[in-house]
């Protein structure tokens, strides 16, 4: 089966990163994963998009996804100034750092269709990191709305990744948001 993300963020808040990572975990789950991003010449701070796609099966297409199963909203200033939900399949999936519930959220978008996650990726990354660098947040709120890869995959990702002490800090802002994640 074959899942397609589209992550929204800002230049330089790793967008590209996460998107690579979810991929690489799928990899040493035995799945066939792809991860690029969609960007020119912005600035940090402008809006980007990343994508990951992951399949039992090999990925022929090789193009941007315009009608993606799930969309991760890594920075919620995004929400209500484009439109994340975009091509969202109906039944789709959304998952937004936010402060608001999962209803406002939904409300705030304008969607019916749709499930939605959110977290407060920032106040984890504060507890835990002491810095606002949430996108890793981002990773385990999506892993509780869907389980597209393993705990365990993505705990080795982080830590290939990022050794030592961020790494492992990285780690524990995953499962607290995966714990804190709430969806309707």
């Amino acid at each position: 089966m074959l899942t397609e993300v589209r992550w929204h963020g800002r230049g330089g808040q790793g967008i590209v990163t996460v998107s690579r990572l979810l991929a690489y975990a799928a990899l040493l789950d035995g799945k066939y994963a792809q991860a690029f991003p969609e960007f020119g010449p912005e600035r940090r701070g402008a809006p980007v998009t990343g994508y990951t796609r992951i399949s039992d099966e090999p990925i022929v297409i090789h193009s941007q996804i315009y009608n993606p199963h799930v969309v991760v909203v890594v920075d919620p200033t995004l929400i209500g100034n484009i439109d994340v939900a975009r091509g969202l399949i109906p039944g789709g999936l959304i998952v937004a750092h936010s402060e608001r519930s999962p209803e406002e959220v939904k409300k705030s978008l304008g969607i019916t269709n749709a499930k939605v996650y959110t977290v407060n990726a920032m106040r984890i990354a504060l507890d835990i990191l002491g810095r606002p660098i949430y996108n890793t947040a981002m990773l385990g709120a999506l892993l509780k709305a869907i389980p597209l890869v393993s705990m365990d995959s993505m705990t080795k990702v982080i830590l290939e990744r990022f050794p030592g002490a961020v790494g492992e800090k990285n780690v524990a802002v995953i499962k607290r948001a995966y714990e804190e994640a709430v969806g309707v």
